[in-house]
């Protein structure tokens, strides 16, 4: 094989001119005969027993050559991109064919290349950075929510029942005094204040007694699911059997027992606000990060072959598949779910797709203009965790994965580690109480 030559036809279209000789083309076409011959039956000659020439000269001397170029145009084509030293993406490849006969094979075909790319301004990336600190105020709530986790139910029977509480009740109900699906059930727990009912429902049982009964008139919603009661009037008798409300322990020694491995509470709420803390360090880290990420993106300066996006969305699909199946669930039960078909399912995808692909190449940009060099104990170590992460043996990863690759994904982690070293991070201060709540 050899190259005859390469040109630039479009932004990330290279048209390569390939010749294969004489000789490897005439092997091809021979491996073609061979393969083919058997299904072949001339006159005066046994099926699968006539001569090459005699087929060629009953069928056309080009008989064979679809085949044979089928054969030879995939290992001639990489061989060709190797020595244009061309970077590739998997797209589609135009084929024209130049020539074929007994000087050889000429044939020409366009690929997509990467981008060319160009970033600056990447060290030294100003970032704000978010308060850290485990206030009083977050380790009440966090106490504030393991009280609602161990919070018991217990029966009132001395007062009204209010919002908040559940209540046992009877209901039957009816629309111009017929009972209608779905409106009559004894001993239904209901939780005041929840909005399980139709609006209306919940406010006229609070205020009421173990033991009452009563009239519950509610008018069901204009867009109600049930289209044969929408906008209609209804009228429900109801029974109150009981009331409970929710309990919360008490916060003391005694509390800090049941819910954990400490003996006193001063020693529980260093715990939380320790944790508090590290949860916080590593939200605030991850968010520092997207920060950096979008501006690395900004930065790019590249004109991005579609198919870059469009293969990393197909990659994004099929391990959301995966992921969905260690769910016990499948693509097509989440289209159905979400009224999705695949194009939608893509469409989500495509914002995230094209982000990760911009990162990416800006981060190889970077490896490239630091030239990082990377030690062959720094890939050993990568293969090692690579084969802790699957339980396989080393030296099989190593055969599904070419040092090479190993090498650009280490060069780009060493790439993004720069970035954070460098940036410029700003202290947020504590969040105000009111923002907090606002923001809630």
């Amino acid at each position: 094989m050899s190259l005859k030559s390469s040109n630039k036809v479009a932004a990330n279209r290279v048209q390569l001119e390939v010749m294969v000789d004489a000789d490897a083309f005439e092997k091809a076409v021979e491996a073609a005969y061979r393969k083919e011959n058997k299904k072949i039956a001339l006159p005066g000659f046994r099926k699968g027993k006539a001569p090459r020439r005699f087929v060629e000269k009953y069928y056309g001397e080009k008989v064979f050559y679809d085949e044979a170029i089928n054969a030879v145009y995939p290992g001639a084509l990489e061989e060709a991109v190797r020595e244009a030293k061309l970077e590739t993406v998997e797209d589609k490849v135009d084929f024209d064919l130049v020539s074929a006969g007994s000087e050889g094979l000429v044939f020409k075909a366009t690929v997509t290349t990467r981008p060319d790319v160009t970033i600056e301004g990447y060290k030294g990336i100003e970032a704000k950075k978010k308060n850290t600190e485990a206030t009083d105020a977050d380790v009440d709530a966090e106490i504030a929510r393991v009280r609602e986790r161990n919070a018991r139910m217990v029966t009132v029977d001395d007062r009204e029942a209010q919002k908040g509480d559940i209540v046992d009740i009877d209901f039957d109900g009816s629309v111009n005094g017929a009972p209608f699906a779905g409106g009559k059930a004894d001993n239904y727990s209901l939780a005041l204040g929840a909005g399980q009912f139709v609006p209306g429902f919940e406010d006229q049982v609070i205020g009421r007694k173990t033991g009452d009964e009563f009239e519950v008139k509610v008018k069901f919603p204009d867009d109600y699911q049930a289209k044969d009661l929408a906008g209609r009037d209804a009228v429900f008798q109801v029974k109150l059997h009981e009331i409970k409300k929710k309990e919360l322990p008490e916060v003391d020694d005694d509390f800090v027992k049941d819910v954990s491995d400490f003996d006193t509470l001063a020693q529980y709420k260093d715990d939380l606000r320790k944790k508090i803390h590290e949860q916080k360090e590593a939200a605030a880290k991850d968010d520092v990060d997207n920060q950096l990420i979008d501006k690395l993106v900004s930065l790019l300066r590249a004109e991005i072959p579609e198919a870059m996006f469009r293969n990393r969305v197909e990659d994004d699909l099929n391990n959301f598949g995966y992921r969905l199946q260690e769910q016990g669930m499948n693509l097509q039960s989440y289209m159905k779910y979400t009224g999705l078909d695949l194009e939608g399912v893509r469409k989500q995808l495509r914002p995230q797709a094209e982000r990760q692909v911009k990162l990416r190449l800006a981060l190889e940009k970077i490896a490239e203009l630091e030239a990082f060099q990377l030690s062959d104990e720094d890939v050993e170590k990568e293969y090692g965790k690579i084969a802790a992460a699957y339980k396989t043996d080393a030296e099989k990863v190593k055969k599904a994965i070419p040092r090479e690759g190993i090498e650009k994904d280490l060069a780009v982690e060493k790439a993004f580690q720069l970035v954070r070293d460098s940036a410029v991070l700003t202290e947020a201060g504590p969040e105000q109480p009111e923002a907090a709540e606002q923001k809630k």
